[in-house]
């Protein structure tokens, strides 16, 4: 590891933490939470020879798996999850868990109790993105070959936009998510992040299969169903709701250069309108922090993570009162409040309103394209892709992001606007870099190799 700690001290202010857990939370700029080793691989198969990193929120028996958090900070998992298998048996060794928003809430890589991971591709210090943005940041500074992330919101395709990497998020139920501590559960799903396409590709072959252990894992007769798709003469559809005003001049360039490579390379580009889209944002932080609450209602100190210890409490409620108040940071309370708030009689029935919203956006997505949805039955259309920017613009500074985050909390949420539909939808999606700026493919729920053949011709 001393090689990688000079290659990222090389690159950017950047430091590996060491195992050792009380050095951590005065590191703020780590990528990685940890630096370790899981049982040894194979040394045979697919992914031989390759290294990985893998975000702090993904299981591993080896080492400590804390979500970024105070409440997990000491954690040991009895058991890997069940990617962290597969790579291990593909070849694949993994050198480290990467920082993250605790319990991957968040846009910008701040929120977590270890302290922010700094963007390497400035020199300055910018965000990397978040959730997964050690995930992203690692792989920027060339410390593995490729990383996994989730992506609840686009927690990998903002960080990979915003360190130039390729982040790709595969649809819901193709990877495992057994394993993966959960923030909301309908939503979360492993990604890729990696330099390399290729290596993306090999990746998601190796974890693309049925887990029995994953109620949420593709079974094998809907897999069957996904039919192969050929890159000939596609039809690229543009929705009109990603047009926003708040897109940056360098990111309207990097759209129009994508659009013009895809004409080049002979595909149609056609105007497309799914209006959904515009409900969407609030939609995903109703259901998202709903579920986030009733999943970290877990986390009370009792049975295991953070204990104040408290001898003077008698109360067992106000123990783990005090247990939560003191090991959970400011965005994750503000989330469980809210979901709280969402499951509460008080809030009436924006729960299903939310579920409503999201079940449209499916319907709309579904019916624009070409192939037929494997679970939803909509008309189909005439779009085998569509296309948007990943982020309104570059990274923006920690001082930038902070300043606007404390004058409205609201900011960091808006930063998903364009990542978040595909989310909802379940449909894969993939963030290609365009210099310090990223282009989003997506397409129908199963074609994920049609995603990845076609992110080939934006590259």
């Amino acid at each position: 590891m001393r090689q990688q700690h000079r290659l990222c001290q090389r690159i950017n202010p950047i430091r590996l933490v060491s195992t050792v857990r009380s050095t951590v939370p005065n590191n703020t700029h780590n990528v990685l939470i940890s630096s370790t080793r899981v049982e040894p691989t194979t040394g045979q198969g697919p992914l031989a020879g390759s290294t990985y990193i893998c975000k702090d929120n993904i299981v591993t028996k080896v080492g400590f798996t804390t979500s970024a958090s105070k409440s997990l900070e000491n954690y040991k998992s009895p058991f890997n999850a069940t990617v962290v298998s597969l790579l291990a048996q593909a070849g694949s060794k993994l050198i480290g868990k990467s920082n993250l928003d605790e319990f991957g809430m968040g846009s910008s890589n701040t929120n977590s109790h270890f302290g922010p991971t700094m963007n390497p591709v400035y020199p300055d210090q910018r965000v990397p993105g978040g959730s997964s943005g050690g995930s992203a940041a690692a792989v920027a500074a060339g410390l593995a070959d490729f990383s996994l992330g989730t992506d609840t919101g686009g927690s990998v395709r903002l960080p990979a936009s915003y360190c130039s990497v390729i982040g790709f998020k595969p649809s819901y139920g193709r990877i495992s998510r057994w394993g993966v501590v959960p923030y909301a559960q309908t939503l979360d799903t492993v990604g890729i992040i990696s330099k390399s396409l290729n290596v993306v590709r090999k990746v998601f072959s190796v974890l693309d299969v049925y887990d029995e252990k994953d109620p949420t894992s593709l079974p094998q007769n809907i897999r069957n169903e996904f039919k192969p798709s050929t890159c000939k003469q596609l039809t690229v559809g543009i929705p009109s709701e990603f047009v926003l005003d708040e897109l940056s001049p360098e990111t309207r360039a990097a759209w129009s250069q994508a659009l013009t490579k895809l004409q080049e390379a002979g595909h149609n580009i056609k105007p497309i309108s799914i209006k959904s889209i515009t409900k969407s944002l609030p939609a995903y932080y109703t259901l998202a922090t709903a579920e986030a609450a009733s999943n970290l209602s877990r986390y009370d100190g009792v049975r295991y993570g953070y204990n104040n210890n408290n001898q003077h409490t008698k109360d067992a409620m106000n123990l783990i009162v005090s247990n939560r108040s003191e090991s959970l940071g400011p965005e994750v309370q503000r989330r469980i409040i809210l979901g709280n708030y969402t499951l509460s009689s008080d809030s009436g029935d924006h729960y299903l309103k939310a579920t409503k919203v999201r079940q449209e956006l499916v319907e709309e997505f579904s019916s624009l394209f070409k192939t037929k949805h494997a679970l939803v039955e909509t008309a189909s259309g005439d779009c085998d892709l569509m296309i948007s920017p990943t982020s309104i613009g570059e990274a923006p500074t920690v001082e930038e992001f902070l300043n606007a985050d404390n004058a409205n909390f609201l900011n960091s949420y808006v930063n998903d606007i364009l990542t978040v539909p595909a989310s909802l939808a379940g449909i894969p999606a993939i963030s290609i870099p365009f210099g310090k700026l990223g282009i989003q493919l997506m397409g129908q729920f199963g074609d994920d190799e049609l995603v990845l053949q076609v992110a080939e011709t934006l590259q």
